[in-house]
């Protein structure tokens, strides 16, 4: 078995969105942790990205699709979003996750525990859905987003 290189590039202590005491790391890495939670598709066109409307608030957001207890990886559910999004299953690169650590979870946590992974995967390939791209220079409206530093 290979052990994949990890490389953490920012760290959220005590992030506010997760129970209490509880972090978020950014990592790169080349393979897929597990397990995975939620996929998104990271496509670039110069320095904007391609994002749809979130259905649970509307903000402008990376495609995503929440990944099944049968899909440890991610990879089902990144190749049917990817077969929606870009309208093929073409390779895709694993870019990196956002990893949730949450020691002591609420009970209202929904993912994983102690570790829940929100991985981006990246292509080359033009969209055939609507949305907007969107700028990711420094005054980006998507910087607070957790996947910000995995742009590219």
């Amino acid at each position: 078995m290979t052990i994949d290189h990890e490389t953490v590039i920012h760290v959220t202590p005590d992030a506010a969105w997760l129970p209490r005491h509880g972090r978020a790391e950014v990592i790169r890495r080349r393979t897929p942790p597990r397990p995975m939670s939620v996929v998104r598709l990271l496509l670039r066109q110069d320095d904007r990205v391609f994002c749809v409307s979130r259905h649970e608030d509307g903000r402008l957001d990376l495609p995503h699709r929440i990944v099944g207890a049968h899909d440890p990886h991610g990879e089902i559910a990144i190749a049917d979003l990817a077969d929606q999004v870009i309208g093929c299953r073409l390779p895709l690169t694993f870019t990196g996750a956002v990893r949730n650590v949450v020691d002591t979870p609420h009970d209202d946590y929904p993912w994983p525990k102690p570790h829940a992974h929100f991985g981006v995967w990246a292509s080359e390939a033009a969209p055939v859905v609507g949305g907007s791209w969107v700028g990711v220079g420094e005054g980006s409206v998507l910087r607070e987003r957790h996947w910000f530093p995995l742009r590219g």
